[in-house]
């Protein structure tokens, strides 16, 4: 340890910044909102890598002129083929644009109807328990914040306490007196 007071400033300053940051990452890291966007993020790239597997990239299409749009078809038979997934997929899209620009039947209206009152305990449901896991989260998230102010405050109290005898470290040198102990000094 050194006796350069300006070192020993700095030191404790430096600690601080770190603490703070340390104290920062963690309430970033226990704060309900932010987990359950990491969350998000995470099962939207599985979805969008999925999607790129099956799919492919922008980057892989070919049809860059009007004139290749006459050969579509046949692009999308050779793309396909061997690929039942994207088949099916291509299928299923086209489907439902079809079913999309008809208008809907008095029947279809109706059943539309009783899945919606038969999804409404689900949908209920669902609520209640993301109710219940963000009242579970909510207690832990409390203690981690209070552990982390406990920690910040004892880490405190130490650099201060070590920057106190530091600096009574000093001035004993400087002064060539007894060690200044509780902040009295001491033949």
């Amino acid at each position: 340890m050194t006796n350069n007071p300006e070192q020993i400033r700095a030191d404790i300053e430096s600690t601080r910044r770190e603490l703070g940051y340390d104290v920062d990452a963690l309430a970033d890291k226990v704060t309900p909102s932010k987990m359950v966007q990491r969350q998000t993020d995470k099962v939207k790239g599985a979805f969008g890598t999925a999607k790129d597997r099956v799919m492919g990239v922008a980057s892989d299409a070919s049809a860059s002129t009007a004139g290749q749009f006459a050969n579509a078809p046949h692009q999308v038979a050779e793309t396909t083929r061997g690929n039942p997934l994207a088949v099916g997929l291509i299928a299923l899209g086209v489907g439902w644009l079809v079913a999309s620009l008809l208008p809907a039947s008095e029947k279809e209206k109706q059943l539309a109807s009783q899945v919606k009152d038969a999804a409404q305990p689900l949908v209920d449901e669902v609520s209640q328990v993301a109710g219940e896991v963000a009242e579970n989260l909510r207690e832990p998230a409390k203690d981690a914040a209070a552990s982390v102010k406990d920690k910040a405050a004892q880490a405190t109290e130490s650099v201060n306490c070590e920057a106190s005898d530091a600096s009574g470290q000093v001035k004993q040198d400087a002064t060539g007196a007894g060690p200044i102990v509780g902040g009295q000094q001491r033949p």
